[in-house]
């Protein structure tokens, strides 16, 4: 889970990522780059705007967003 000022949190479950690089293809904000091993990795968290391209389009289910709680 990455932490930033984002009212979004972005969580990616490494051992369910196959590295196919659909969530970051499909980013239209470029919140996720590609590591050196071709997984995700939350770059630009405070760009992230909630439109769950990153999430729909997973096929490994290994991407979530979450609206943050408001407290």
């Amino acid at each position: 889970m990455v932490v930033s000022d984002s009212p979004y949190e972005i969580a990616v479950n490494r051992k369910w990522c196959k590295k196919c690089g659909l969530c970051i293809a499909f980013c239209p904000k470029d919140v996720l780059k590609s590591d050196d091993d071709g997984g995700p990795v939350v770059a630009a968290p405070s760009q992230c705007i909630g439109c769950l391209l990153c999430e729909m389009h997973c096929p490994d289910f290994a991407i979530i967003v979450r609206r943050r709680s408001e407290q």
